[in-house]
């Protein structure tokens, strides 16, 4: 038996894509979906598997430092292209220190697109 939770945060933000060819080349940006989840096979006392508070606790300050930023120059992405995929990878990154039951975590640059990151 697993739980599955998922969380949703939104932020704004300006990229541009290093060793591209295309529009997204240029500087443009995006508001952001942010979708994290977490996998437990366990309920506590009161029936929780996580509390969404914990997972908020942790992604919120993630997100927060890169809204309404320029990805390329936040310190997580400095040099690096700042792709959907990329950054699925550093957001799950930064929350699996903290909440080593994240599994997976979906990063939507438009209402039908997205990128997904689990090891």
């Amino acid at each position: 038996m697993m739980y599955e939770l998922m969380l949703e945060r939104h932020f704004c933000a300006a990229h541009h894509l290093l060793n591209y060819e295309g529009k997204c080349a240029t500087p443009h940006g995006h508001n952001y979906l942010v979708r994290l989840y977490v996998e437990m096979d366990t309920l506590d006392d009161a029936n929780i598997a996580i509390d969404f508070g914990v997972m908020k606790k942790v992604l919120d300050p993630i997100i927060e430092s890169m809204d309404h930023t320029d990805l390329n120059e936040h310190p997580w992405f400095k040099g690096e292209s700042p792709s959907a995929e990329y950054m699925a990878r550093i957001i799950y990154e930064k929350m699996a220190e903290q909440v080593p039951e994240t599994t997976k975590v979906c990063i939507y640059e438009t209402p039908t697109q997205a990128a997904c990151y689990r090891p």
